[in-house]
């Protein structure tokens, strides 16, 4: 195929889908905003035409038209994601055969794959892979040239199969390689159990289908034990289902705003307090940290945004979207952000994630990593002072000073 006509197509490639995510673009000849998109596609085609002709050697065009459109999508955000028809055919055929994971949520905040949270007891955890990893590498293949869709559906796959990782983190100059054996992962429940001066302590670990009924049942078993206060525990919440998350939410809130859902061609969708679905109007705390993400945060922004008690621990995740799947004739597809989950006040949680109103730091937990480099002997392990768990203790003493 000469030079100048797959120069063409890679142009002609890059303008339609430049069309598409733009939203199909009714330019006018009079149109600012029409062009400026056409400028930007100008951009695009002196940029093409430079590396066409003077690249150091003859461009692989398909592999540069690859290259722009993950560029492309990801440049509007972490879940927007572009798929070569073999990655899609890959992604669908892991949707449907893919009957186990790992038991981690990953998401991609800067350039690589990084973990949010575990779920205890999980494959990860069994792994002692961490919240905060960065996942380098996945079977050799580097995080940073997989779209997000493709990094989730490598985890899935069947139960009793393996899965690579290179690993990066903290106090380790190497990335660490470390293999997964995926399984089926069970949800832990929701816990609870009644603390000091009547403060009751619920710890989620998934929203999940069904966590909400669990939290009211854990409630209202709280209450009738004599808890005057509540904790409610979403830190390294990363996992579950808006549903699950309103629903929670609407068990401590008798009115207001819960969050609502738009984009700019989406219908804005509101989410608001059913009075009828209150259980519980006592003092409550609801605490996060940077692992608390999806789900778990909308559940932070409705307490907070409507005075309904406070949130404690550290600034969340960040993570509060809807994606359209979007094929295209060539067998490739799209996975395009169309909406945004906001919090009451108005801010997107995918942008701006939650800010406690009382801010409490965790303290790093180096302590598995240290093991590795130099097992400690019984008498230190016996010696070893329980960690404390800051951040819970402070909420107790919040409780403790709000009225009954």
């Amino acid at each position: 195929m000469p030079s100048r006509f797959k120069a063409i197509i890679l142009g002609v490639s890059l303008v339609i889908v430049a069309f598409a995510v733009l939203g199909g673009l009714n330019v006018h000849a009079a149109s600012g905003k029409g062009d400026g998109a056409y400028r930007q596609i100008g951009v695009y085609s002196e940029v093409l035409s430079r590396v066409r002709s003077e690249y150091v050697e003859e461009p692989n065009l398909a592999l540069v038209t690859n290259g722009a459109l993950h560029g492309l999508l990801e440049a509007l955000d972490s879940d927007s994601s572009y798929l070569t028809p073999q990655e899609y055919k890959d992604y669908k055929s892991r949707k449907v055969e893919g009957k186990a994971d790992i038991g981690a949520t990953v998401s991609k905040p800067f350039g690589y794959a990084a973990v949010v949270s575990v779920i205890p007891g999980g494959p990860a955890d069994k792994a002692e892979i961490h919240n905060g990893d960065i996942l380098e590498a996945i079977e050799g293949k580097s995080t940073r040239e997989m779209s997000l869709a493709e990094i989730r559906s490598q985890l899935l796959g069947e139960p009793g199969s393996n899965i690579t990782f290179a690993v990066v983190r903290a106090r380790r100059a190497e990335p660490q390689k470390v293999t997964v054996t995926r399984a089926v992962v069970s949800i832990p429940p929701v816990t609870g159990k009644l603390m000091e001066e009547n403060i009751g302590y619920i710890k989620v670990v998934s929203l999940n289908k069904g966590a909400s009924q669990e939290i009211a049942s854990q409630v209202k078993t709280l209450q009738r034990e004599g808890a005057k206060k509540l904790a409610l525990d979403l830190r390294n919440v990363s996992s579950g289902e808006v549903s699950e998350a309103v629903a929670t939410a609407n068990l401590f809130l008798s009115h207001g705003t819960i969050t609502y859902l738009t984009g700019q061609k989406y219908q804005r969708q509101d989410f608001n307090a059913d009075p009828e679905k209150t259980i519980t109007g006592v003092p409550l705390v609801v605490l996060v940290n940077r692992s608390t993400a999806g789900p778990a945060e909308i559940i932070a922004a409705a307490v907070l945004g409507n005075d309904r008690g406070d949130v404690l621990g550290e600034k969340t995740f960040g993570e509060g979207s809807v994606q359209k799947l979007i094929e295209i004739p060539d067998g490739s597809a799209l996975i395009l952000s169309i909406a945004k989950y906001y919090a009451p006040g108005g801010k997107a949680i995918q942008d701006d994630a939650i800010t406690p109103n009382i801010l409490v730091a965790e303290q790093p937990d180096f302590s598995s990593e240290d093991e590795d480099n130099a097992a400690p002997n019984n008498e230190e392990q016996e010696n070893r002072a329980p960690r404390v768990d800051e951040p819970l203790q402070r909420a107790i003493q919040v409780l403790k000073n709000r009225p009954s």
